[in-house]
């Protein structure tokens, strides 16, 4: 059952002895996993309260809760940003309403990060290699997953073959995919710790500098490279080069050669993930929708060759065993070779994976992609999510007639910093509209077909 703002700021006063709430907000998370709201109390401390709508999304916030705990006084200090922390549950049934104290800093957009320039570029990289380092017994002694290359590897081939069974995915990206997934040296990584939902929705900035960190419910340990997937939904290269720039200097010698091929594939994928997880919803409207984006992919992909995933270049088509698929081969080359045209963003709802097709760029010349490790490292590219802003009214608890507003895959979360910039922005007073945001988006499961692939 859907609660309202208002409904949550009650249950908050359950989970926060001494909360009084004095105004409240509905915020944009998730909103089929989640009620969320933003509650501002008589002493203008701001908090955040997410309710679980069913058990999966209730076992997120376990795993969430799990998470941080596992975080040791070591590891919080040696970490550059501020972690969420729970002042409060309480149970309702067979679910737990979490309240979170709110953080420093405010939620950014796509475009005020690439606004914010090369200084937040840098402090990106640094920010996810932080999380890279995070001693991998941080999360095995919170019980949270892990897996190792090879198991990442295959449980994407799996995935594959449920994405293939569904009959829905082009038998193309199907190739692809499977092909990148086979090639064993794109694979050869080492596992680290994975934020698993990052984006720019969980991140709170303050004057170009990363203050939080927050959504944390799919900590794991395995393949990094899908902590960047989502930077392929900015259109600045630029700016993804010195992100990922950042990041090897920061990571050094431990920075993997092929992360930003498997972050493609990652943002790719995400879409068939998406078909498989709308199909078990058997919501009509979100399978034509997961279905319109692969159609899409495919054409693109088709059109402008796609970027380079596999480290070992896709086999062509034998004109002996069908001419037809030769001549389709060639003039796909030559669609690569031509002028780039801008592609055209898929269409999706704010729950749905998102990748920039006007980065799928022409495939490169076959012999650049038999290059080794050094030379494959420059190959970058990126996936995820879109966002949308939703400002917040807030509200007198003696209003009970308002209704809450839930929205789509971001929040603008904000809160009282040091500085009068943040205080304007993310402690506003009862009469202004306060921000804020939260979010986590994922989707999984696949796996498919053999044949011939192109790359």
């Amino acid at each position: 059952m859907k609660r309202s703002a208002m409904e949550l700021a009650a249950i908050a006063t359950a989970a926060v002895p001494g909360l009084a709430p004095v105004g409240f907000a509905a915020l944009s998370d998730d909103a089929e996993d989640f009620d969320s709201a933003l509650i501002v109390d008589a002493l203008k401390h701001r908090w955040r309260v997410r309710s679980p709508r069913h058990d999966e999304a209730s076992m997120r916030l376990e795993a969430e809760l799990s998470a941080l705990r596992a975080f040791s006084a070591k590891v919080r200090a040696s970490l550059p940003f501020a972690l969420p922390s729970v002042a409060g549950t309480v149970r309702q049934g067979s679910l737990r309403t979490f309240v979170y104290k709110d953080m420093p800093g405010h939620v950014p957009s796509l475009d005020e990060l690439v606004d914010e320039g090369s200084n937040l570029a840098k402090a990106l990289g640094q920010c996810m290699a932080t999380i890279h380092q995070i001693p991998d017994e941080a999360v095995e002694v919170a019980g949270l997953p892990t897996y190792s290359a090879d198991e990442v590897r295959q449980r994407k081939l799996n995935e594959l073959d449920t994405a293939a069974a569904t009959g829905k995915v082009p038998s193309r990206l199907l190739r692809r995919w499977e092909h990148a997934m086979e090639d064993v040296a794109l694979w050869r990584f080492n596992a680290a710790v994975v934020h698993g939902d990052f984006d720019e929705e969980q991140l709170q900035i303050s004057h170009s500098s990363i203050t939080a960190v927050k959504g944390w419910t799919d900590l794991h340990v395995g393949d990094p490279a899908d902590d960047f997937a989502w930077l392929s939904a900015i259109e600045d290269q630029q700016f993804t080069d010195r992100v990922f720039a950042s990041y090897v200097e920061a990571r050094g010698k431990a920075a993997d050669p092929h992360i930003m091929r498997r972050a493609a594939l990652a943002a790719e994928f995400a879409l068939a993930q998406w078909l498989v997880k709308s199909l078990d919803s058997k919501d009509p409207q979100r399978i034509a929708e997961a279905d319109e984006m692969l159609q899409e992919l495919d054409h693109n992909i088709a059109e402008y060759g796609g970027q380079p995933l596999s480290v070992v270049e896709a086999p062509r088509p034998l004109a002996a065993q069908n001419s037809a698929s030769s001549q389709n081969s060639d003039q796909e080359d030559k669609h690569s070779s031509d002028e780039e045209k801008p592609a055209p963003l898929p269409s999706a709802t704010s729950a749905a994976p998102r990748i920039n097709t006007a980065k799928v760029t022409a495939l490169p010349d076959p012999a650049t992609t038999q290059k080794d490790s050094a030379a494959a490292s420059s190959a970058q590219t990126d996936s995820k999510d879109q966002s949308s802003d939703v400002a917040v009214k807030p509200s007198d608890t003696e209003q009970t007639n308002e209704s809450a507003t839930d929205a789509k895959t971001k929040d603008s979360s904000v809160s009282q910093s040091g500085s009068e910039q943040d205080e304007k922005n993310a402690a506003p007073k009862l009469t202004e509209e306060p921000k804020d945001s939260d979010d986590e988006s994922g989707s999984q499961s696949h796996e498919s077909k053999q044949d011939g692939t192109e790359n």
